[in-house]
């Protein structure tokens, strides 16, 4: 956001959008409320937090009254309420801005000639939003806009931007989304700061005393057991409930027709049949009950299924005399809900068979010209499963069914494929299947029948590799790093079918640990980029960032720290959305445990948080994420003596994605857990748990190494060194942080020169991070100290301290021993003591200063964010604050903790238990 606004923005609101067209004025105008609309007092109520917080959000699914209800409460307001229906402004950020400062622009706030208004439809400039946002915060009383329909903003960018003005707005703005689905923003913020009002489905559907309300504003009084059998039948809709009171009140006796609709559905249906169609044509009639077997529909659609040529104009008819058709967006329809599964239960009465042929017609004109989602379904409801297959696979949608918000959603569609379905297609998504609920062996026969339906198209070269990959062989010229895809190449036939084949080869290499056939499914997919339409890959950015992941998971695994930093990367680099947020969850937490491998635990922890909230963010289906996040976090917290946090992660990530289960994911849980009991003493537990085996094709050495580190501990806390010196003697490849424990168990088997003589063998390059320096720093002082050098040891111990501050060890310190306590109360500069967080320790002779009086939850907040040695600018970034605030925070928690400086706080307020 930093380009010049001048060649963005004209000087004053323009009477047009940026595309030229003139503002659709209805677009700002609050719905009229029928005459016999219910106002509810409890959601009006509710509603008026609206003023309250900054953010409010009446989520709920569609007929529910979220429109009315704001539109009723945004009437009543005694101030100007700036309206904004979204609809094809919401597709472009430069059309949804022009269209929300007109909105302001029509409820009566002077804007500012110098604010200016997109030119281009496509963006909008940085500089606008910043205005717009000051402008705002400057305000003496907060402006409220709701949009309406907000569902209909898709794009991230536009979301990304309207946080940055609500956010840089302050008390200046109150947003009211309207919308049936969650809204692309941080909501999980806002509600912990308490700056969100949410009124969702649930507390929208009626009550039954409002449900027998709005009956009596229809002219319809019922007895209460009546009302509460309608209102169980349609779940408190209030659509439902409408259409039921309109339909009952038509009818000589009301309340039998409700009693009959609460008693037998097909004999209410019937009715309803009758009463709706009867001033309906023939044809039209039949056109009602073929499109029912659709979600939505358009005129070309329902031509396809009617095999009529007319029927834009029968649909914009029904739409504008209210015959159940309810009009979506463009040239868009659907039925009313309650009124389309009448229409099909009817359907299946009337022409039996007929609802099939339906569902495989829209298949095959969706597939052309309509949504993936659409068409699988209907295949599916067609029992059309070699199509479907096919569907899905030429769409290069298979990392679908891994990722994403419609994967449980697929996976039960496509458990319905019987074995009728063959083909390479039809196995490769059985392959997909099993190996996304980790029945690995049966992926692997799917998959390799799949291959042998695609062997006929594969190159030599190909075929081979994949071959010499299933024999276990070596690689001759084994490929370098894969970042991207390659170059273009090759024949466009069965192309998607081979990369798909590639793709989950990939992932079945992760899961059975053989990083050799990750590299060569890797490369085969690189030289397939040019087979495939440039616009598939453009639609699936998950598939990229789920190759990406498994190569660089399998990299991981085989101690290729370099080139699985560099896949890893890349797929967390990719295009944020709900398709790649799993990818980039399990590459960001994968990136973490490299960190943590390093011994650079601040590292690991910023980059680990960051992958918790890649699934959050987006609602993803539980469990979401490979876990590895809350595993590193877990490990983090072992090394920092917090072992009962330590403990509530390593639950937390019991769960993980069956897909992500690989054998990186296994010996991490093994080693954290087994870190974990060996801190709090149980030796033999911690034996056991590391000396699990994770099954995999090929060892991995720094699995091996994590493993004999934790044995080797368990062997000296238990008093046997020389046990734990062949330990380590044993590995093939030693990493610094196993030649530290080796020098630090020669120390204790009694051989100072030998320990000493490791560490000095070690190169600068392989120091490693903090976690493994302080623990060689701390060998260096035992070896001293055991010397009779109690100066040097001092000094040492001092080193480690400070080197100790910026991670948050403790461990080490804890682990170290008895020797090591002399040297804690002295050893910091200016006779200041130090814990192992490299902070102050309190001498022992008197308790810590008591509270000044208790912490507010926004001070706690800024606190733990200073325990984790986050900057004033970090915490305000991460609490959606100003620094100012931040530092105000600050000084309230300085004097309540008597504490005149950041580490004397965070000392303090771990001595009173609030951190």
């Amino acid at each position: 956001m930093s380009e010049p606004e001048e060649s963005d923005a004209e000087p004053s609101a323009p009477d047009a959008d940026p595309q030229g067209d003139p503002f659709l004025r209805t677009r700002f105008a609050m719905p009229a409320r029928p005459v016999a609309f219910l106002r509810r007092e409890r959601l009006v109520s509710h509603l008026d937090q609206a003023l309250r917080t900054p953010l409010t959000m009446v989520n709920g699914p569609a007929g529910a009254g979220k429109t009315l209800l704001a539109a009723d409460w945004a009437a009543a307001r005694e101030t100007p309420v700036a309206w904004l229906t979204t609809d094809a402004a919401g597709q472009k950020p430069g059309v949804f801005w022009a269209y929300l400062l007109e909105a302001l622009r029509t409820c009566g706030m002077p804007l500012p000639a110098g604010i200016g208004c997109p030119a281009d439809a496509g963006r909008a400039p940085p500089t606008l939003l910043a205005r717009l946002a000051a402008e705002l915060s400057a305000l003496d009383r907060p402006v409220v806009v709701v949009l309406d329909e907000y569902d209909r903003v898709t794009d991230p960018e536009i979301a990304e931007q309207l946080e940055f003005v609500l956010h840089h707005a302050g008390d200046g703005l109150r947003l009211v989304l309207v919308t049936r689905t969650e809204p692309l923003l941080p909501l999980h913020r806002y509600r912990a700061a308490g700056a969100l009002t949410e009124i969702r489905g649930a507390e929208l559907a009626f009550t039954c005393e409002e449900a027998a309300a709005l009956l009596e504003l229809h002219g319809l009084r019922l007895p209460e057991p009546a009302t509460r059998g309608l209102v169980e039948r349609t779940r408190g809709w209030a659509a439902g409930l409408r259409l039921c009171a309109l339909a009952a009140r038509e009818s000589p006796d009301p309340q039998t027709y409700l009693k009959e609709f609460e008693a037998d559905r097909t004999s209410v249906a019937d009715f309803l049949l009758a009463e709706v169609l009867r001033r309906q044509p023939a044809p039209t009639q039949d056109l009602l009950l073929r499109v029912s077997v659709l979600d939505r529909f358009r005129p070309d659609l329902v031509n396809a299924l009617t095999g009529r040529t007319d029927a834009e104009p029968i649909l914009a008819g029904l739409c504008r005399a209210n015959a159940f058709v309810e009009h979506l967006e463009q040239d868009w329809y659907r039925l009313h809900p309650l009124f389309g599964e009448i229409l099909r239960a009817h359907l299946r009465v009337r022409a039996p068979g007929l609802e099939t042929e339906l569902h495989r017609r829209a298949a095959r004109w969706l597939r052309d010209s309509g949504s993936l989602t659409e068409t699988l379904g209907h295949g599916a409801a067609a029992g059309d499963w070699q199509f479907t297959a096919d569907a899905l696979v030429d769409d290069l949608a298979i990392g679908w069914l891994f990722a994403g918000l419609r994967s449980d959603e697929l996976g039960e569609l496509f458990s319905r494929m019987g074995p009728e379905a063959a083909g390479p297609a039809a196995e490769l998504v059985r392959a997909a299947r099993e190996l996304a609920r980790h029945e690995v062996d049966r992926g692997l026969g799917h998959l390799r029948r799949a291959e042998e339906g695609l062997s006929a198209v594969f190159d030599g070269t190909a075929t081979a590799a994949a071959a010499a990959a299933r024999r276990g062989e070596p690689l001759a010229g084994a490929p370098g790093p894969v970042t991207g895809w390659g170059p273009p190449g090759g024949e466009p036939a069965q192309a998607q079918a081979r990369l798909t084949w590639a793709l989950l080869e990939a992932l079945a290499a992760r899961l059975t640990g053989a990083p050799a056939r990750a590299e060569l499914a890797a490369t085969a997919a690189e030289t397939l980029r040019g087979e495939v339409p440039a616009h598939l890959l453009d639609r699936h950015p998950e598939l990229l960032a789920l190759l990406l992941a498994h190569l660089g998971s399998a990299r991981l695994w085989a101690g290729r720290f370099e080139d699985a930093h560099a896949a890893l990367t890349g797929a967390a680099g990719t295009v944020p959305g709900a398709s790649t947020a799993l990818a980039r969850e399990d590459s960001l937490g994968r990136l973490a445990l490299i960190d943590y491998l390093d011994g650079r635990l601040a590292g690991a922890e910023r980059t680990a948080r960051a992958a918790l909230t890649e699934t959050e963010r987006y609602g993803l289906p539980q469990p979401s994420g490979s876990g590895m996040g809350r595993l590193v976090l877990a490990a983090v917290a072992v090394e920092r003596d917090d072992l009962d946090r330590a403990q509530a992660l390593l639950a937390e990530a019991a769960q993980p994605h069956p897909a992500l289960l690989d054998p990186v994911m296994e010996a991490g849980r093994a080693i954290a857990t087994a870190r974990l009991q060996l801190a709090r003493g149980d030796i033999g537990a911690a034996l056991a748990t590391a000396g699990r085996t994770v099954p995999a094709a090929v060892a991995s050495p720094w699995a091996e190494g994590q493993t004999a580190l934790v044995v080797s501990a368990a062997h000296l806390a238990d008093g046997r060194p020389e046990t734990a010196v062949k330990v380590l003697r044993s590995l093939h490849t030693a990493t610094p942080a196993c030649t530290v424990a080796a020098a630090r168990a020669e120390l204790a088997a009694g051989r100072p020169p030998a320990a000493i003589d490791l560490l000095d063998r070690m190169s600068p390059g392989d120091r490693g991070g903090p976690a493994v320096t302080v623990r060689a720093l701390l060998v260096r002082a035992q070896a001293a100290d055991a010397a009779g050098d109690r100066a040097a040891a001092s000094r040492l111990v001092a080193l480690a301290l400070r080197e100790a501050r910026h991670d948050g060890l403790r461990r080490p310190f804890t682990e170290a021993g008895p020797w090591i306590r002399p040297f804690l109360g002295t050893s910091t500069p200016r006779g200041a003591a130090a814990d192992a967080h490299g902070h102050g320790v309190r001498p022992s002779d008197g308790p810590p200063p008591p509270l000044v009086e208790e912490l507010t939850g926004r001070e706690l907040d800024v606190l733990r964010r200073l325990a984790l040695t986050m900057s004033t600018q970090e915490i305000a970034a991460d609490l959606y604050l100003s620094v100012n605030t931040v530092k105000t925070h600050l000084k309230s928690a300085y004097r309540k903790l008597s504490a005149g400086r950041r580490n004397e706080a965070v000392r303090r307020a771990r001595e009173q238990g609030l951190l």
